[in-house]
């Protein structure tokens, strides 16, 4: 008889146990995006332009060389900022100057920013530039979409591909 009492007792411990985890799994209801709102996620990695030209190595500076190391040119390795813009209904949600990554600033940029926005009919602008200039921007690229609640649209940079891209 007391093992029957102790067998009951860790069965109504453990139905107790699963009836508080299956509450605690389906309430209280938790969102990521709240209602009537979607979200943009901007993420990409791109090098930008080398700070210095590459220069082609002269006859005499090719010979003062070891042999193993002979190149034609040589090029710095270090790569300038990219500035990136994304312009939502002609308000801007995000503007920045992302710094190259590595030791010594030779890798590329990057980025992921998720943006909350309201749902519905909406022009978006995103705008990058990569080389040497003071203004303007290399690539810029304007496209009408229409978020649904709880819709994810992605944005992404590939330059062999063209720029950016809406997904």
């Amino acid at each position: 008889m007391p093992d029957m009492l102790r067998y009951a007792g860790q069965f109504v411990f453990l139905a107790m146990i699963m009836v508080v985890i299956g509450y605690f799994s389906s309430q209280p209801v938790y969102l990521q995006i709240p209602d009537g709102m979607a979200q943009i996620k901007l993420s990409f990695s791109h090098g930008g332009a080398r700070k210095v030209d590459c220069r082609k190595l002269t006859v005499k500076e090719l010979a003062a060389l070891p042999p193993t190391k002979r190149r034609p040119n040589t090029c710095g390795r270090e790569r300038i900022p990219v500035h990136v813009q994304l312009v939502l209904d002609g308000q801007l949600l995000y503007d920045e100057l992302l710094e190259a990554t590595g030791l010594w600033n030779d890798g590329p940029s990057r980025t992921y920013k998720k943006l909350i926005v309201p749902a519905g009919p909406h022009v978006v602008v995103a705008r990058l530039r990569d080389t040497k200039r003071q203004s303007g921007f290399d690539y810029e690229v304007s496209q009408d979409v229409t978020l649904e609640p709880f819709q994810n649209l992605a944005i992404d940079f590939k330059a062999d591909a063209g720029g950016f891209q809406f997904r």
